[in-house]
């Protein structure tokens, strides 16, 4: 994907509000050997590029007067109640070295497992997203998580997860985290079946 950003000449929050008022959107580049930069950006592509899942997690092309280079988005702020995005930050991104993303999981295939199916538990998803590291080329734009074949009991942990050579999800040292796992059906669901059967 692909944003278009220039050089930001004025600082401070009165240069900021008079951006803002303009539809343009004040932020930030910094990471690499270059000093952090001061950028804006038109308002709405930006806006709207927020709502893709894969802004989020994609090394991103900026064009930043006239020159592209590549960055990640690391954070932004939005106004407390308008549809309106106040700040945003970027991370230069260097091809030969890695970086550590946050990676969306996408779940697909509970309404098929033997969990579901047979036993009517449930599958929770215990996290939506994980942190890899990896070169840029690798990074994923999300991960799949395949629940066909959970049965009661099971789990799938982070080690589980099916990721490319050279691309490691991030972990706490010595702990293998629980990504997803089989709930069966709570008793007390079962118990005021039974006494609606009675009745």
């Amino acid at each position: 994907m692909k944003v278009i950003a220039s050089t930001r000449q004025t600082q401070g929050t009165g240069a900021s509000r008079r951006l803002r008022r303009a539809n343009k959107l004040p932020g930030i580049i910094y990471g690499g050997k270059e000093a952090a930069q001061m950028i804006e950006m038109e308002h709405n592509p930006i806006f709207y590029a927020l709502q893709k899942e894969k802004f989020h997690a994609s090394i991103l092309t900026m064009e930043l007067d006239g020159k592209e280079e590549l960055v990640v988005l690391r954070t932004f702020q939005m106004h407390p109640y308008k549809p309106q995005v106040m700040h945003i930050d970027f991370q230069r991104v260097n091809p030969a070295e890695e970086i550590t993303m946050r990676v969306p999981l996408h779940f697909h295939g509970a309404e098929e497992s033997p969990a579901v199916k047979v036993d009517k538990a449930m599958i929770s998803h215990t996290v939506t997203f994980v942190e890899v590291t990896c070169l840029p080329k690798l990074l994923p734009e999300f991960i799949s998580v395949d629940l066909s074949g959970l049965t009661v009991g099971a789990t799938i942990k982070a080690s589980d997860l099916p990721v490319a050579e050279g691309v490691v999800v991030v972990t706490p040292e010595g702990e293998d985290p629980v990504i997803a796992s089989v709930i069966a059906k709570a008793a007390e669901e079962v118990t005021v079946g039974e006494e609606a059967a009675a009745e």
